[in-house]
């Protein structure tokens, strides 16, 4: 019989709570069991979160979280050719769906507008 408990490793810390449940759900989509604890117990208080993973999903939880681009600029958030996924390929699907108004500014009219 083993002891769960015991198999539990720190695998990051958060500044923000947010933060923390965006990457623990990333993991999640990846079948990785994952435990979120919030650095703070009062509700609201937006203090951080760690994440907690068992030691046979560590390294591959380690890899995910490694290979999140974290070096985005502005540019690259308001440059509809480069769009990220989070495999790093773009995503040229939603080019067809965007025109122009008439002073050259982007328009997303969405799917079959």
């Amino acid at each position: 019989m083993t002891d769960q408990i015991d198999n539990w490793h720190k695998l990051a810390r958060y500044d923000t709570n947010i933060q923390g449940e965006l990457h623990a759900n990333l993991l999640r989509n990846n079948d990785i069991k994952v435990s979120v604890q919030a650095l703070s117990s009062l509700p609201g208080m937006n203090s951080g979160a760690v994440l907690w993973v068992q030691d046979t999903d560590l390294a591959q939880a380690q890899r995910i979280l490694s290979s999140i681009n974290t070096n985005l600029n502005d540019a690259d958030l308001n440059n509809i050719d480069s769009t990220i996924i989070l495999d790093g390929t773009k995503d040229e699907s939603i080019v067809d769906n965007i025109t122009t108004d008439d002073n050259g500014h982007n328009i997303n009219k969405g799917g079959n507008a």
